[in-house]
């Protein structure tokens, strides 16, 4: 009889294969997978396998949720975690004497983080590295579907020390991993290699997820794909001497970015592509600006109870890209106060164990770098 550790490799197997496999034409763009085995995290998996035609993670999270229950009390709605930015204590005098320099500074940035994505999605690419081999054709090779667990209470005691956000403490976190891996896996040129990261960014105007019902009445704010990618510079190990400097810099590049007009301006680009070189150009040209960079990163926020499906409770839960030309992406979601990272690497080119313990070891740090961080 096989044990759930033996499970454990089956259930990997399996999940390899079905994201190497390309949707058959003859078939709808989905597919739902049961493995009705024992495994070490779960009693059994359902696997949904959507083609992002059909919408991006919002819409297709909003739907999954629309057929999902509390698992504790059906009749009392789900909940999801607030999301609050860093305390900004400044006065209305001194926002009113800041407001022009920031329009300024909007333009300037927004002009050039403008060009340099045009750039990115036609020309320069990023340098070859552990994560990165810039081969034709990456997007058909195998892949290796791996996940690792974060505590969301100690994401959050880093994120009050320090007064950020819960997302710039695992971007940095996402990012000290990978600097650390590559100076793993090619010591000597980790600190001079150029690695740039797409952190998508949901362009809805909305404050949490809307019902499959809400979604179809307001078919054209919220179904579908509305993102945008934020082109993000992984900091190199020579520009940063600390653990927290990760975060530091991952804040300060994500804010700036989305505080430019470079995303709106990268959405009417598309739009104007879409309408007079028609969806195949602006595809091409996302398809470009991947192949370009290194690395993907996206996230999902999940409710704080434990959800059903049919009254059976779900366990966990996570969702990860394919078929993207590049090496590797990672997916982040939250769900019942732990946080779990899903891994996407090119088989036999990433050395994913080598990887996750990077990452865990850059949380570490991190942490024991946030208790000798003096209280603001």
């Amino acid at each position: 009889m096989s044990s759930p550790a033996s499970y454990d490799i089956f259930f990997d197997e399996y999940i390899t294969k079905i994201a190497s496999e390309t949707f058959p034409q003859s078939r709808p763009l989905w597919e739902l997978h049961l493995f009705k085995y024992p495994t070490s995290h779960a009693a059994g998996h359902m696997i949904f396998k959507i083609h992002h035609a059909l919408g991006d993670g919002y819409s297709l999270m909003g739907a999954l949720l629309s057929c999902l229950q509390n698992a504790h009390n059906p009749s009392i709605p789900l909940t999801f975690p607030t999301l609050k930015s860093a305390k900004n204590e400044t006065s209305s005098r001194s926002r009113a004497f800041e407001f022009m320099p920031k329009i300024l500074s909007s333009v300037f940035n927004g002009a050039w983080d403008f060009s340099w994505s045009i750039l990115k999605g036609t020309w320069v690419e990023d340098d070859r590295t552990p994560i990165r081999s810039g081969v034709e054709g990456v997007e058909f090779r195998p892949v290796s579907v791996s996940t690792l667990m974060l505590p969301i209470e100690e994401i959050k005691l880093i994120k009050n020390k320090l007064g950020v956000t819960i997302n710039d403490v695992i971007t940095g976190t996402i990012f000290m991993g990978i600097r650390m891996y590559i100076q793993e896996m090619n010591s000597e040129k980790s600190s001079r290699q150029n690695c740039t990261a797409l952190v998508l960014l949901n362009t809805r105007l909305v404050a949490g997820y809307k019902s499959v019902q809400e979604m179809l009445i307001e078919t054209n704010k919220s179904w579908g794909n509305r993102f945008v990618f934020l082109q993000v510079s992984v900091p190199k190990s020579s520009e940063v001497s600390k653990p927290l400097d990760f975060v530091w810099e991952a804040r300060n590049i994500i804010q700036r970015q989305r505080k430019s007009s470079a995303w709106y301006l990268t959405t009417r680009l598309w739009d104007i592509l879409k309408k007079f070189r028609g969806a195949e150009a602006v595809s091409k040209y996302i398809y470009r600006t991947l192949k370009n960079t290194s690395i993907v990163i996206t996230n999902m926020i999940g409710p704080l109870e434990q959800m059903s499906l049919a009254n059976h409770p779900i366990e966990g839960i996570y969702f990860t890209v394919t078929g993207a030309p590049q090496c590797l992406s990672v997916t982040v979601m939250s769900y019942m106060g732990k946080l779990r990272i899903a891994l996407v690497a090119e088989k036999d080119f990433i050395d994913t164990n080598v990887l996750q313990a990077c990452m865990k070891d850059a949380f570490r740090v991190i942490g024991e770098a946030v208790n000798e961080f003096p209280i603001k």
